[in-house]
């Protein structure tokens, strides 16, 4: 049973990356709950589409979220970071009950974003209880270690990952989207071997992690959440490996989790969908 809150108890706002390639046709599920946790009929919504190139992605999602019934959705024509000095875009996000951040490039979207006082209001209407979504490269850049890039196709070696920094809206995972389509569990357990603290979230595409604020995960979606627990390793290779060289992991620990798994960041236990404890759903915070 969820505990029933209080004005005086703020929880962060849902954590949502998505693997990519999400259906914008059909069911939407994806896109309907987030809508939802964003107030509905209330709602209002930013996307961020920085990291796309075409000029139509950003009014793509305002019609895609506006479909769904949300009340209100905006789009920011950030192209430069003189762009996040606007005053306009921080009156966006201080009003925002959602936000989204699009897929691209995630080099364009840290290049342009990164250290900027935007970045740190989007963690703040975070923490203050907003949820923050990203698809692909919007996904990636989620986290505190982000992966920039690296191969597909490829068993764990060095150098087959690039990390720079993501926006931090958590430092428990380091995330890799579009996960199964494109093979990229190598480059997956690559990151995680750098640090074991990390959990590694591989996100197939039309699938999301919807990370509460307890850091309770749920899928949803086509495809399945690749969770990699390094915690435990007992040995790695990693320090002193030379490029290119393949890596030697021992006792990492990997879960496979499809629609309706949930996934307890904090205690690195899974849940199959009928055995799992419960998400709260929480009203969003006031603007």
């Amino acid at each position: 049973m969820c505990p029933t809150s209080t004005e005086d108890e703020v929880k962060r706002g849902f954590i949502i990356p998505i693997g990519g390639g999400e259906d914008r046709i059909k069911e939407m599920q994806i896109h309907r709950r987030f809508v939802e946790l964003s107030g509905g009929p209330n709602a209002d919504i930013v996307v961020i589409p920085t990291a796309s190139m075409l000029n139509t992605t950003g009014p793509d999602y305002n019609r895609i979220f506006s479909g769904l019934g949300a009340g209100k959705v905006e789009f920011m024509p950030i192209a430069s970071r003189a762009d996040c000095d606007n005053p306009e875009f921080a009156r966006m996000l201080d009003n925002a009950t959602g936000i989204f951040i699009t897929g691209g490039n995630q080099l364009r979207l840290s290049a342009i974003l990164g250290g900027t006082p935007l970045v740190t209001q989007i963690r703040r209407r975070n923490a203050e209880g907003i949820p923050v979504a990203g698809t692909s490269a919007g996904a990636s850049i989620m986290s505190q270690h982000m992966v920039a890039g690296g191969q597909g196709n490829e068993s764990p070696a060095e150098g087959t990952v690039i990390l720079s920094p993501g926006i931090g809206l958590t430092n428990a995972v380091i995330i890799d989207q579009h996960f199964t389509q494109r093979n990229r569990l190598g480059r997956l357990l690559t990151a995680s071997s750098f640090n074991p603290f990390l959990i590694g979230l591989g996100i197939d595409e039309d699938t999301a992690a919807f990370i509460g604020p307890d850091d309770l995960l749920e899928v949803i979606g086509s495809g399945t959440v690749t969770v990699v627990d390094a915690s435990e390793m007992t040995h790695s290779s990693m320090w002193d490996a030379k490029p290119g060289e393949a890596l030697s992991l021992l006792g990492l620990r990997l879960d496979v989790l499809g629609e309706g798994c949930r996934y307890d960041l904090k205690a690195r236990i899974g849940y199959p969908p009928q055995d799992h404890p419960a998400i709260c759903i929480l009203p969003v915070a006031d603007a």
